[in-house]
């Protein structure tokens, strides 16, 4: 505290001491646990303030916390409209956050995260400090509307420009914003899961995109520190309440490998129909950007009309499909309507994650599989839940690209070690037959299909950040910041989400 205040005296005191303090914060290997502990205590603390929000919208559009698992049940507020309302609600929440995410961060468009992959490869890690509030409402109102996406996404791009702007705020160094840039992915998703290693995973293997040792030990503290406030006021249990599943025969191992090989390709046509429908939607709409999503949530709330369990970000359809409550043929439409639902969703210009749909897509697709195995060969094949379980970590391998993410957060996401070993052969099987149709993922497609290269850093010029200039300490105007957003978010002229 004495070295960061200036007290009375000469100025060559003040300077002496002023410049000790920044080579502490710059230099010093120990100051970055302090940094990483309070960024995992904002994040922790926004995670929370988060998931109330889109459980107070949600409930204030239909009058329930949740409506996606509750089939076509009529408006808690105004039963007289029966479950007609969710034709309505798409319409009315994108006529809130279009123009606020199109006027104020057209970066919180979409599912968020290949644009703070973006910053961190080519920006120094400089996140706009507006992200953070806007990127909550916007996505919170699209979700809570009906909005089929989830609340990872939204919360990792919250948790880096929290780790963004404090480091903006310290005129940290690019290298150090990074990594604090990590730090608040990793705790947005610790405190959101409960899954503190799979947190400091995702971080690495997507945000960073490396594992070296002394990087990988602050964003661990990063993602415990959010954890903890995060059980503190959520509690401290499995994020999924399922049945307890094990492995009864050698024979089972077979089918785990063939769904691995099935879940990869689940996975990367997800990715393929996602950025299909947007291109659709770009082609089709000729009107201005604040009133599409909007006009386009007319067509969301047909879809939630005709499957209402698509309806915001899905876990209860997901742990009826683990519990065995849908049969083969429901299965499959869930499966098809949610990569539509979902696709639709960021297509007409909604804010919310791919995470969560991703492991909605992959429970669907397990317990399909599981099912079906059941009626071809009775007596070997396992429970249909633990298939749905291990496919929901194949799905998300495939369409992320980050096996060992997928294997982690399935583990803490359950509590059950049971399934580990057909887990983790069925998700490297999945990334590997997923990497054979192409290298890249759900995340790399969006910049890839803007020229971008998040492998070769070197293909564009990285707008600059320098420690001590006034962009590191976030005083920039509008000027390249918020070109680079325009180009991401496909507001400017000319260019394709």
């Amino acid at each position: 505290m004495y070295l960061l205040w200036s007290p009375p005296g000469g100025v060559r005191h003040r300077w002496s001491l002023n410049a000790a303090a920044r080579d502490w914060l710059h230099k010093s290997p120990v100051s970055l646990v302090p940094m990483a502990i309070a960024i995992g205590c904002l994040t922790g603390l926004g995670a929370i303030a988060y998931r109330w929000l889109v459980t107070a919208l949600t409930k204030a559009f239909t009058g329930f916390p949740d409506y996606s698992g509750l089939g076509r049940v009529a408006n808690g507020h105004w039963p007289a409209i029966g479950f007609w309302f969710v034709a309505v609600t798409p319409v009315i929440a994108g006529m809130i956050y279009g123009p606020l995410v199109h006027f104020l961060a057209p970066e919180t468009r979409g599912h968020g995260v290949p644009e703070v992959m973006y910053a961190v490869a080519f920006r120094g890690g400089k996140i706009a400090p507006r992200v953070t509030v806007v990127k909550a409402v916007a996505s919170a109102l699209c979700i809570g509307g009906g909005g089929s996406v989830g609340r990872e996404g939204p919360i990792v791009q919250i948790g880096s420009a929290l780790g963004s702007t404090v480091a903006s705020a310290l005129r940290l160094t690019p290298e150090r914003m990074r990594l604090l840039v990590a730090c608040g992915a990793a705790g947005g998703i610790s405190a959101t899961f409960n899954a503190p290693l799979a947190g400091a995973f995702f971080a690495m293997e997507i945000i960073l995109r490396n594992y070296a040792a002394q990087s990988f030990g602050i964003v661990v503290l990063s993602s415990v520190a959010a954890d903890v406030i995060g059980r503190s006021a959520l509690g401290d249990h499995p994020f999924l309440l399922l049945p307890t599943f094990t492995v009864h025969s050698a024979h089972e191992y077979p089918l785990y490998l063939v769904l691995g090989v099935v879940a990869g390709l689940v996975g990367m046509l997800f990715s393929r129909v996602l950025y299909t429908i947007e291109d659709i939607c770009d082609w089709a709409w000729r009107g201005p950007e604040w009133a599409r999503p909007a006009v386009g949530g007319v067509l969301l709330g047909g879809v939630l009309l005709a499957l209402p369990q698509l309806y915001g970000v899905g876990y209860p359809v997901l742990e009826n499909s683990v519990n065995g409550h849908y049969g083969l043929v429901l299965l499959l439409v869930l499966l098809v309507g949610k990569m539509l639902a979902t696709s639709l969703t960021i297509g007409i210009g909604g804010s919310g994650g791919v995470f969560a749909p991703t492991l909605f897509i992959g429970a669907m697709a397990g317990t399909a599989f599981g099912e079906l195995a059941q009626w071809l060969m009775p007596g070997m094949a396992g429970a249909a839940g633990a298939f749905s379980l291990i496919g929901m970590g194949a799905v998300l391998a495939g369409a992320t690209g980050a096996p060992m993410t997928a294997v982690v957060i399935l583990f803490e996401l359950t509590g059950q070690y049971s399934l580990i070993l057909p887990m983790m052969a069925a998700v490297s099987l999945a990334a590997g037959s997923a990497h054979l149709l192409g290298t890249d993922t759900i995340y790399t497609r969006k910049l890839l299909r803007r020229g971008i290269n998040i492998d070769s850093p070197g293909d564009i010029e990285p707008t600059p950040v320098l420690p001590y200039s006034p962009v590191a300490a976030g005083d920039e105007k509008l000027s390249t910041s918020d070109e680079d957003s325009m180009t991401l978010s496909g507001r400017t002229s000319g260019t394709t989400r």
